[in-house]
């Protein structure tokens, strides 16, 4: 082995030691004066000066729990909730007027005969072939029908619509 290595390693082992000794010398230094100070303790009523001056520069360690370490702490008072009272309101419910469905049709066609006028109307895939007072469904009645529009009547409110069914020309 070359001697570098050798004066390496014995350097790195005597900073290690040192490290390690160090603080055992230190520590040993700190419990020497505290029991200096525990041992100048009076001794049933007579004191003296170096008694009171360790005691003195002792720290008093107080390991109790200090209670609520996070208790909230404020200068101001504590907030009063105020009463409330609660009267009746009678509330009267406002009535609406019963409205037709929209219109679930659409004009298809029409096709005039010289007798009569028919109409093609749809609804979803539905096709109806209607005159004037054919009832659909039990629910629209057919009312009447001219060049413009076709008039239906909503049977379970009596309600009129119209549907467009052609221009003016």
């Amino acid at each position: 082995m070359n001697s570098k290595r050798v004066v390496g390693w014995v350097a790195f082992f005597g900073v290690a030691a040192a490290l390690t000794w160090l603080p055992e010398y230190f520590k040993q230094a700190d419990d020497a004066d505290v029991d200096v100070a525990a041992v100048a303790t009076p001794a049933k009523g007579k004191t003296s000066s170096a008694a009171k001056a360790a005691a003195a520069s002792a720290p008093i360690k107080d390991l109790s729990p200090a209670g609520d370490l996070f208790a909230a702490r404020s200068w101001k008072a504590a907030p009063t909730l105020a009463s409330v009272t609660e009267q009746a309101v009678n509330v009267a419910p406002v009535v609406q007027a019963p409205t037709a469905p929209p219109m679930p049709f659409q004009f298809i066609g029409r096709m005039d005969d010289r007798t009569d006028l028919q109409v093609f109307l749809q609804n979803g895939e539905k096709i109806y072939v209607v005159r004037k007072g054919d009832v659909i469904d039990e629910t629209w009645k057919i009312e009447g029908i001219s060049d413009l529009e076709l008039s239906l009547v909503y049977l379970p409110l009596h309600l009129s619509q119209t549907l467009s069914v052609g221009s003016a020309q």
